[in-house]
């Protein structure tokens, strides 16, 4: 192993803590961009208790509401007018993943004289890295994708047609102010989702990171193992407030790079996910749900042992030894039957999906990412025919 580790963003966990925001936000910033999703943080009351906190330390608040659950290169532009219009000098992003998304390039976007997604990963020579943002303070409504906790975002552009990634120091927020009531109200759907989504960003490392990370390994399985205690119980009652902190802080745990510190894995489900997404709109996690299970069944003929060690230590199967392929499939078929069993959807004809486009995907997916070697980065590393043979799997 050889990595640097650094996360500068600082966490304040705990029930209502929200009453802190404005004391949070104050030493950032004194003209802040509310940023939030369709609406329900206002139909709740969270928006009227978020604003009132940020009042009440003198800070004058702007609006950017409206952020879709893919969020689009159309709303950070918006964002960042508005933002620049007002003068504003820290962001507040009250919502889930893709409010957090869409602000980290909102206050990347404030500062940078081209099109905004000259920062995102599309495939060009030469995307264009953000050296300078306005401070975020990251307040998750969600419990899913670890993004108030480290320096990345998922953009999408519907103009041409494509979802992929930024990353950038700083897009760390500087504060993550993780408040596990902002979660209780989440529908069970969406409270499935954000299980699979934290779950799918540890078994991407864990699958695809480099050889000999016991301690890593270790970390990934509690989390997992995290949330498949805690997940169904927050699913079948959604005011567990035990429950519900479990879930938060398995989720911000899962990709805040602890985890996965020095494993140097790719994303592979991911980027696929992100193509298939940009093309029908559907729940990333969702798409995770479909995807995950059916790459798995292919890369664990190519490395059984891995699988084999999920299989045992996450679910208890017995197993003949590190090579035992049954005892592997059978360690993914009970991670289906998990994602099934809370009411994910495991196949793209539950999202009424079908394979006239698969091609497609595995073009655009291999365009947007590779080796240098027309593959898609993981282990083993994915052609556009290893791509369409995993899509076909999950029809």
């Amino acid at each position: 192993m050889q990595f640097e580790y650094d996360n500068p963003t600082r966490v304040i966990f705990g029930a209502g803590t929200l009453a802190r925001l404005g004391e949070l936000t104050r030493p950032h910033g004194q003209r802040a961009l509310v940023v939030t999703g369709g609406g329900s943080v206002k139909r709740s009351g969270l928006f009227e208790r978020a604003t009132k906190s940020l009042g009440d330390a003198g800070i004058t608040v702007f609006e950017c509401a409206g952020i879709e659950p893919n969020p689009r290169l159309s709303s950070v532009k918006r964002g960042a007018a508005i933002a620049r219009d007002n003068g504003c000098d820290v962001i507040v992003a009250l919502g889930g993943g893709s409010t957090m998304d869409a602000s980290k390039a909102i206050a990347a976007a404030v500062f940078h004289d081209g099109d905004p997604w000259d920062m995102i990963y599309h495939g060009q020579p030469h995307p264009h890295v953000p050296t300078r943002a306005l401070p975020l303070i990251a307040v998750p409504t969600l419990a899913a994708t670890g993004s108030e906790m480290n320096s990345g975002a998922v953009i999408s552009n519907e103009e041409t047609t494509e979802k992929s990634f930024m990353r950038a120091d700083c897009l760390y927020p500087r504060v993550a102010l993780l408040d596990p009531e902002l979660t209780l109200g989440v529908p069970r759907d969406q409270t499935a989702y954000g299980v699979c989504d934290l779950i799918t960003h540890v078994t991407e490392s864990y699958f695809n990171g480099v050889d000999d990370t016991p301690l890593q390994d270790r970390f990934a399985e509690g989390v997992i193992l995290t949330a498949l205690e805690y997940g169904p119980r927050a699913i079948a009652n959604g005011a567990d407030l035990e429950a519900r902190a479990q879930i938060q802080w398995a989720a911000t745990l899962a990709l805040n790079g602890w985890v996965n510190v020095g494993t140097n894995g790719g994303y592979p489900v991911h980027m696929i996910e992100h193509t298939v997404s940009a093309y029908h709109d559907i729940t990333h996690a969702a798409g995770l749900a479909i995807i995950n299970p059916a790459w798995m069944r292919f890369a664990a003929r190519h490395r059984p042992a891995r699988f084999v060690q999920f299989a045992q230590r996450v679910f208890g199967l017995p197993a003949q030894g590190p090579d035992d392929l049954a005892a592997a499939l059978a360690g993914i078929d009970r991670f289906e039957a998990f994602l099934k069993s809370i009411g994910c959807p495991t196949r793209f004809s539950e999202l009424g999906i079908g394979d006239a486009l698969i091609e497609t995907y595995a073009r655009d997916t291999v365009r947007i990412i590779n080796d240098g070697k027309g593959n898609l980065p993981g282990r083993p590393p994915m052609s556009e025919a290893d791509i369409v043979a995993v899509l076909t799997a999950a029809l």
